[in-house]
């Protein structure tokens, strides 16, 4: 029997109500329908495709003429990027639009180094800037780390980083407030939200990217040219490789002194971040931040790559030249398998007075008593007053209130869930995680 599967809910009955009305089904996933909108978008990257050169020095040159700012730092980091630039050339299937966000993405990245590298430059300060205690948070793609994440961050003691600050951590010149505009970074961010929901509007759902959107701290690894970024925007075995023979500390390191700058411009609050990428890289982490709160979640493997593959092949209309259900099968189940042996491998490196493992089957019934832990451990204080800021939260950003989407693996991908399950029983092995797929 082939078993529909709909994403795990984790708001309140109302708005699981509400979400049935609105349940989507991406039934073109294999014959993608393009839009009138999505054939421009298209249309549009092809035309300036032979603009796009994926050269270090192309991308490096491009930042300064848009920054005026020429010292990038430490030079590590052009090894890394000269690898990006290759892995990302050797992707064949990648599509005209892929290449050109990628091209950008990497210029901003670049400019942002720039900025971080003078702000410093200028505030040499900001380097003996404490990031005391932070809370991080690490835990399986596509498995609620970001619900998390932005339930934490509603507590206004803690310090996080919504999108609009993730992509333009230092203001441009051309960023400062206004009386006509009072955070042009968040109406930049705007637009390029707005313009992401009219092209891939259920991608929107899936993963969100609205200004205030709470971001993963892995926005503050890219100006390193580091990080499993790229992986998710193009196939790129060869950074894959490359990224997993490499020492992270120096990027995680790179992510610290973005967080001091950050905290020198807005205020010096307790920070709460969270990467999946995290899971793979406790060694680096812990080395960097020693005093950390490590909250560690874990679900069913099942439960998050038959998301990925979905988001994946949706989103393979736009930035794959065809869909190749082949593609994300054979990548994405072994590279989940790779970050979760190193986990096993590594989690006992966390110290654990300072680490708790949250399960999404528990997670779900009850947070309540996991809050709890989280805050004990933190050492800050969860008043009933607290506790009832953070209901408001999960009430009214329950994971599933703008609809949801439908997994159906055979149906779509022609694997059952004990397939792919089934290289996983070392996880299963190692923590007491629910089978939530069948």
């Amino acid at each position: 029997m082939r078993h529909q599967t709909q994403e795990s809910d984790m708001g309140s009955p109302a708005q699981d109500v509400a979400a049935r009305r609105n349940i989507i089904d991406i039934t073109d996933l294999h014959h993608p329908v393009l839009t009138e909108v999505q054939k421009q978008v298209m249309a549009g990257a092809e035309a300036a495709a032979d603009q796009i050169v994926f050269q270090p020095a192309v991308i490096l040159g491009a930042a300064q003429a848009q920054t005026g700012l020429t010292d990038f730092g430490a030079a590590d980091f052009r090894e890394r990027l000269a690898v990006w630039c290759q892995a990302i050339d050797e992707d064949a299937n990648a599509s005209a639009v892929t290449r050109a966000n990628l091209f950008q993405m990497m210029i901003r990245y670049a400019a942002t180094r720039l900025r971080i590298e003078d702000i410093v430059k200028r505030h040499p300060e900001i380097v003996d800037i404490p990031i005391e205690r932070p809370i991080i948070v690490a835990g399986l793609p596509r498995s609620g780390t970001t619900h998390l994440l932005g339930l934490l961050s509603a507590d206004r003691r803690f310090r996080s980083l919504p999108w609009w600050e993730a992509i333009a951590p230092v203001p441009a010149p051309d960023e400062v407030p206004t009386s006509d505009d009072a955070n042009p970074r968040w109406t930049k961010a705007e637009q390029g939200w707005r313009m992401m929901e009219s092209i891939l509007p259920h991608m929107a759902i899936m993963h969100e990217f609205s200004p205030d959107h709470i971001s993963e701290d892995i926005e503050l690894q890219a100006p390193d040219f580091s990080s499993y970024l790229i992986e998710w925007l193009a196939m790129v075995p060869r950074w894959r490789d490359y990224y997993l023979s490499h020492d992270q500390s120096g990027t995680y390191a790179y992510l610290k002194k973005a967080l001091q700058v950050l905290t020198f411009l807005n205020g010096p609050n307790r920070w709460v971040i969270k990467c999946p990428q995290h899971m793979e890289q406790l060694p680096a982490l812990y080395k960097i931040f020693p005093d950390a709160t490590f909250v560690i979640t874990h679900r069913d493997p099942v439960g998050s790559i038959r998301s990925q593959l979905t988001m994946y092949t949706y989103a393979a209309r736009m930035f794959r030249k065809s869909v190749d259900i082949q593609e994300p099968l054979g990548y994405w189940p072994d590279r989940y398998e790779r970050l979760l042996r190193a986990c096993v491998r590594d989690r006992d490196i966390l110290p654990p007075d300072q680490t708790i493992d949250v399960y999404f089957h528990d997670w779900i019934k009850n947070p309540d008593p996991i809050l709890k832990e989280i805050y004990r451990i933190a050492d800050i204080p969860l008043t009933d007053e607290a506790l009832a800021d953070l209901h408001v939260y999960l009430a009214e950003h329950g994971e599933q209130t703008k609809g949801k989407i439908v997994y159906d693996l055979e149906r779509d991908f022609h694997v059952t869930a004990e397939e792919l399950r089934r290289p996983f029983g070392f996880y299963f092995d190692r923590f007491p995680v629910a089978v939530e797929v069948k």
